[in-house]
């Protein structure tokens, strides 16, 4: 049932505030999934706590995997013999729907995979068909997608794959991520158009090779998983880079300033693009041992920018964008239509109705700045959505954000931090 919608806050003058991030999604969900089929007992330290990554501790305790809960929100996660006969609930989880199936090729049985309503239209055939390839049996009944069945044996082949990866890059991390218990690893191929979100595929083979896992990426568009032992974790999950994203874009918006603490100096977060967004677009954007900090100055320069590598900024760079002193055109997104929501119809139609001039192209935006006026800001079940919203908010009264709650895939607290930001006066290195 949708959530109530919510008055985006409009910000009475300058934000100046301190906003602590919870955990990396992407980072949360990939250590889950190694955790599964390491050596020994894993712990993950402050992991996101949000519907994707329950959905993906669910998914790893459907196949018999234990997920504690210990201390202050840490996961203990103890590897067992993967077990059929379970059902796998994918919710809108890209990250579940494609990294479990090649896990549960490794159980004793048959696993069942279904989702949202939303989920069932999701890309899918890739993965299933380069499983079948690799010696899984699926069952989807012609579909391509969800439902489906992953007809366990215990064990995987394993080998060579030629895939399309240019939907998602998660296609190539889900094949890679278990690949290390197939008997013969994977090789895994990509030949099609440019693969998106290549800072995640980097990500996931950060993450093996933190496991011990062998992996080569010398060569363009191929990687290689060794079959090899996956030693236990120990981590500390890195903040979530594309959720600070909307915090960061209020200073440039009210003229203020944000400061994130525990901003990486190194990561493979594709999310930490924002940086160069930001500054591009007009804000001075500083980065030190005590985090980053996001300055506004005299207004939002419109921006030519490819986000093909980091495509969840979309949602809030063309809210920006809206808000602007000029044009911005948004590229490299094609396939941003395929993910919670159709992305580029969302924020064309949204954005229009706001009072923006919008024209959807082949793989982005291209957003003209017009007077803006309040509006209903549907959201179509899209986190990222909700995100835009609350940004326009800030400079729109009026704004009103449909079923709020649907943020909680990746930050449940969202507007309690939201509201927070907007009511603290503390200076950047406070």
């Amino acid at each position: 049932m949708p959530s109530p919608d919510w008055p985006a806050p409009t910000a009475a003058g300058p934000v100046h505030a301190r906003v602590v991030l919870p955990g990396s999604k992407s980072l949360t969900n990939r250590y889950l999934v190694l955790a599964a089929i390491a050596g020994d007992v894993s712990r993950l330290r402050a992991p996101l706590r949000s519907r994707d990554t329950l959905l993906m501790a669910g998914a790893l305790r459907a196949l018999g995997v234990g997920v504690d809960d210990v201390d202050d929100g840490d996961w203990l996660v103890t590897p067992s013999a993967l077990v059929g006969g379970g059902l796998v609930d994918c919710g809108l989880a890209g990250n579940v729907m494609r990294f479990v199936p090649p896990l549960a090729g490794l159980a004793d049985g048959p696993v069942r995979f279904d989702g949202d309503p939303g989920a069932r239209v999701r890309p899918m055939a890739p993965v299933l068909e380069a499983l079948r390839t690799l010696g899984v049996e699926v069952d989807d009944e012609g579909r391509g997608g969800l439902p489906f069945t992953v007809l366990g044996r215990g064990s995987v082949r394993g080998g060579a794959v030629t895939i399309d990866a240019s939907a998602s890059s998660q296609f190539v991390s889900g094949l890679l991520l278990s690949a290390a218990r197939f008997e013969q690893g994977v090789t895994v191929h990509h030949d099609g158009k440019a693969v998106p979100s290549l800072p995640h595929i980097e990500m996931t083979v950060e993450t093996l090779r933190d496991a011990g896992v062998v992996v080569d990426d010398g060569d363009v568009h191929t990687w290689r998983v060794e079959p090899s032992d996956v030693n236990a974790l120990d981590v500390q999950v890195e903040p979530d880079l594309s959720n600070a994203a909307q915090f960061l874009a209020a200073a440039l918006v009210t003229g203020g300033s944000v400061h994130v603490p525990g901003w990486p100096q190194y990561t493979t977060q594709g999310g930490d693009f924002v940086r160069e967004v930001l500054d591009m677009m007009g804000a001075e954007v500083v980065l030190d041992r005590s985090g980053l900090t996001v300055s506004g100055g005299d207004g939002i320069g419109g921006v030519d920018v490819d986000l093909h590598g980091s495509s969840e900024l979309t949602p809030v760079v063309a809210a920006l964008a809206a808000l602007a002193d000029g044009p911005s055109v948004i590229r490299g997104v094609a396939h941003i239509r395929g993910h919670e929501t159709d992305r580029l119809a969302a924020l064309r139609t949204e954005l229009t109705g706001v009072g923006a001039e919008v024209v959807e192209t082949d793989d982005g935006l291209h957003i003209t700045p017009k007077p803006l006026h309040g509006n209903l800001f549907h959201t179509y079940h899209d986190h990222r959505m909700v995100m835009a919203g609350a940004v326009l908010g800030l400079a729109v009264e009026g704004v009103v954000v449909e079923d709020v709650d649907t943020v909680a895939k990746t930050m449940p607290d969202f507007t309690s931090l939201w509201d927070r930001m907007l009511h603290e006066r503390v200076t950047a290195d406070a």
